[in-house]
């Protein structure tokens, strides 16, 4: 059964906004919810035809959520990777909803799928990063 309080709080996710934008000097960052949107975007237009488009898209969806509780957490706030990935899983085990599987297999990275949407991960925040250099800042960092 869905819980309701549970997803009025996974909605919480597009008022967190990126904290790596908010160090670089980015003026008016994009969300984590945005940030995952143009994710399925990206998916949804780049998905090579032998990879599941509906478990890609779930991944795109999900892979962010525990920020909703825990923060985005970046490589600058000194938390380490084992204490973020403890931190996320206590806050979508939590949650209670179906995310657990989706988080897990992102985290792990052993299907094809994780491995797809962590490329876009990536290029997603490449691509923000582009549009946001019209602001004047250097975001090379985020283009690696």
């Amino acid at each position: 059964m869905i819980r309701l309080d549970a997803l009025k709080e996974a909605l919480g996710l597009k008022d967190v906004v990126r904290a790596g934008w908010v160090l670089a000097g980015v003026k008016n960052p994009e969300s984590v919810a945005a940030h995952s949107w143009g994710m399925a975007l990206l998916a949804i237009e780049l998905c090579p035809p032998e990879l599941d488009l509906a478990r890609v898209l779930t991944l795109c969806v999900l892979h962010d959520l525990a920020e909703v509780r825990v923060g985005d957490i970046t490589p600058h706030d000194g938390v380490s990777a084992e204490e973020k990935h403890r931190r996320e899983g206590e806050a979508i085990q939590a949650f209670g909803m179906n995310a657990i599987s989706a988080f897990e297999e992102y985290e792990a990275q052993v299907t094809p799928e994780s491995q797809f949407v962590k490329r876009l991960d990536k290029m997603d925040m490449a691509l923000q990063a582009e549009i946001y250099e019209a602001q004047g800042l250097d975001l090379s960092e985020f283009k690696q």
